[in-house]
């Protein structure tokens, strides 16, 4: 089995990755669940992966104003 390289570098920040990650979910009409959403399709969880990317790209961008 392949070893996961997705972890937090701050622990402290776990509680707020989820609450966007959740966030970004319902943005793009994605229902997860806490704990365990392996029943997600790939296009599902591709789709709320991109949202975080987006909206981190786009805080980034709006900090260099």
């Amino acid at each position: 089995m392949a070893k996961s390289n997705n972890r937090i570098n701050v622990p402290e920040a776990r509680d707020g990755m989820n609450r966007f990650k959740m966030e970004a979910a319902s943005e793009v009409g994605v229902n997860l669940k806490n704990g365990y959403n392996g029943d997600l399709t790939s296009r599902q969880a591709g789709s709320v992966g991109g949202q975080m990317v987006k909206k981190m790209v786009e805080q980034y961008e709006n900090s260099l104003k």
